[in-house]
């Protein structure tokens, strides 16, 4: 079975049907072998009102990471610590991506970022605790040049050790608007192509954010990749950029599991290699995401951007998950535009339906552990936040 029999979509440059078969192969080859990590990271960005959906207000968006890691690793549970924040709509697609692991049982690893404090789960430290989230990139200080060195430097070291392909997938909240301030630090004009976890993106408030930290960065003609990220970024990019070029260096497949700010990470490195290396740096590396994400075309656009800029063939992949038959509002809602992707939804699910389970088993699964979550009280109420 290759793409039009699983419905996994493809989407930026068109591709022969030969590229498509041998991509979908190298997938299949190593579902069982991927090393999936979920990198976590705080950012005083999502503090912005309006900003974020990834929790109905700023005290509620700064846990959600936290509780995105927490169900990743253990699913609905009465143990829980961290509730869920309240959405405005929908429920965190770490609901998906637990079902999605379960089926394909792989564990994952949670790299903590700018947390502000130690996950009492299992984690892997990469830099002191203490550092907390990233500024807000209005400041165009985001974080120190040494922070965003150090933490290039930890992903780059795990990605070249890596004996097997990686997926990173990412919980940042307000990462949808440092991921448009680093691609306009690079002049990409992405203003109406970034997405959002938000139902209409707010792309007006965003472009007046994004346009006054480049302006207090007042970046140098000179400037790299670490600058930026020192001036807009945040702590997951930093690393991010790190993981991907180390496992590449390893000659690892990397899937890169989410939308414009997975892009965003390809922009830094793109920036980064040489103009000889950038080919074959991107043949293994694949964008994958959820059906809903590219509904409108944009994230399909900021791919055909990226590539004619850089002078590559950077291709996506998006799921064919879809809720349409399901009873539950919470669920349904992602049919209508609501939150989209996170938490590697959308790479994590293309393994399980490439492993062979069906759309109607993920769903059934979804549906079961959503209600076991709102039977614990997992999910914060209105009063909670």
């Amino acid at each position: 079975m290759y793409s039009s029999e699983l419905g996994i979509n493809f989407f930026g440059n068109e591709c022969k049907k030969k590229r498509k078969i041998n991509r979908i192969e190298i997938l299949k080859k190593n579902i069982n072998n991927f090393k999936i990590f979920l990198v976590i990271a705080g950012t005083n960005t999502s503090q912005i009102p309006g900003i974020s959906a990834a929790g109905i207000n700023a005290k509620s968006r700064r846990i959600t990471a936290l509780a995105d890691a927490e169900f990743l690793l253990k699913g609905a549970s009465k143990y829980h610590k961290y509730k869920l924040p309240l959405l405005n709509a929908g429920v965190t697609p770490a609901l998906i991506s637990y079902v999605c692991l379960k089926l394909i049982n792989v564990y994952p690893v949670v790299v903590p970022l700018g947390i502000g404090v130690k996950p009492y789960f299992n984690h892997l430290v990469v830099e002191d605790r203490d550092l907390g989230p990233s500024k807000c990139l209005t400041t165009g200080k985001s974080m120190t040049k040494e922070r965003v060195l150090n933490l290039y430097e930890r992903g780059l070291s795990i990605g070249k050790s890596s004996k097997q392909p990686i997926l990173i997938s990412e919980s940042v909240p307000g990462g949808t608007t440092t991921a448009h301030a680093v691609m306009e630090a690079f002049g990409l004009r992405v203003s109406n192509l970034v997405g959002s976890s938000l139902f209409k993106a707010p792309r007006e408030l965003r472009r007046k954010v994004v346009q006054r930290g480049l302006l207090n960065a007042n970046l140098t003609n000179d400037f790299n990749s670490f600058d930026v990220v020192a001036s807009v970024g945040d702590p997951f990019q930093a690393f991010s950029v790190g993981l991907l070029i180390g496992a590449r260096l390893a000659n690892q497949p990397v899937i890169l599991s989410g939308g414009s700010q997975m892009l965003a990470v390809i922009v830094l490195v793109l920036e980064f290699l040489d103009v000889k290396n950038k080919d074959e740096f991107i043949e293994n590396v694949f964008i994958a995401t959820t059906g809903w994400l590219v509904k409108d075309n944009s994230l399909n656009d900021l791919i055909k951007l990226i590539n004619e800029k850089y002078d590559v063939d950077l291709v996506g992949l998006a799921s064919p998950l879809n809720f349409k038959a399901s009873k539950y509002k919470e669920l349904k809602d992602y049919e209508l535009g609501h939150v989209k992707e996170g938490v590697g939804a959308g790479g994590i699910s293309i393994l399980a339906f490439l492993k062979g389970f069906k759309n109607n088993e993920i769903v059934s699964l979804c549906q079961q552990n959503l209600e076991m979550m709102k039977s614990l009280g997992q999910i914060s109420l209105e009063k909670d936040c």
